[in-house]
């Protein structure tokens, strides 16, 4: 009972933090605003214009398509799909046994043993066919297209007797087999992003702001955005005072007992 009710307030905890970030996410799209790449630019000449090149930034949102880096296109690793942005996970499925009070116990277990985020840079055509730089900085966007999801058994080669191709049993790994997942962003994909634009490099770039502030790269709309934060923030609203109470109720009755 006492493990349950901490395991409930940890719970909490968690659920507290991801409120306050959905929370955080929906007031920063709510106050920014969304502008095209020319007025962006007038902005940034502007600033110039007193003094300060290569200090513009200004926080806001952009909307437009995805549009691959002047080297052009990525090759994402797994599917070999031509993209801007990729990411890919290969876990390995394992079983465990152990021996306790003279029974025999067999556990699953899933461990990752490969994993890479593309961190090249790419642009964005907004809609008014104007291009600006995105730094993904590892970020992984919001609902990008999964191109790659299967599960591959292991099978182990034995040895050959006869011609015959026999079971490895000495094979002692407990390996099931191996997940590999991919999701990539290709070029023409709508994007909306929230971020900070600068030009430290000299053109204008969004990115990850310096110092307080969201980053957001997303293939759903602003809109869709809006409602699942407010939707997320709404049910933890209401489950996190739920759980921190009844666990904090089962701590104490465990405790009493």
């Amino acid at each position: 009972m006492v493990i349950f009710g901490v395991a409930l307030l940890v719970a909490a905890v968690v659920g507290f933090f991801f409120m306050r970030r959905a929370r955080d996410q929906l007031h920063a799209m709510i106050g920014s605003e969304t502008l095209p790449v020319n007025e962006l630019e007038l902005q940034r000449r502007a600033s110039d214009e007193v003094g300060a090149r290569g200090g513009f930034r200004k926080q806001c949102e952009l909307v437009g398509q995805a549009h691959p880096r002047p080297e052009g296109t990525l090759v994402s690793e797994l599917s070999k799909t031509e993209c801007v942005w990729f990411r890919y996970v290969v876990k390995r499925q394992y079983e465990r046994v152990t021996h306790r009070d003279g029974r025999r116990r067999v556990s699953r277990h899933t461990e990752t043993v490969a994993q890479h985020t593309s961190w090249e840079g790419y642009a964005l055509r907004d809609d008014h066919g104007v291009l600006i730089g995105v730094d993904p900085n590892g970020t992984d966007p919001d609902r990008p297209e999964q191109v790659v999801s299967r599960f591959e058994p292991y099978h182990p080669q034995g040895p050959t007797v006869f011609g015959i191709q026999l079971p490895n049993i000495f094979d002692g790994s407990g390996t099931i087999g191996y997940e590999y997942q991919e999701w990539v962003i290709r070029p023409g994909r709508r994007l909306y992003v929230l971020g900070e634009v600068h030009d430290k490099i000299g053109p204008l770039v969004i990115g990850k702001p310096e110092r307080d502030g969201h980053f957001i790269i997303s293939t759903r709309t602003e809109q869709e955005l809006r409602d699942s934060r407010r939707t997320q923030h709404q049910w933890l609203a209401f489950g996190v005072p739920a759980a921190a109470l009844v666990g904090l109720v089962l701590v104490i009755l465990g405790i009493l007992r």
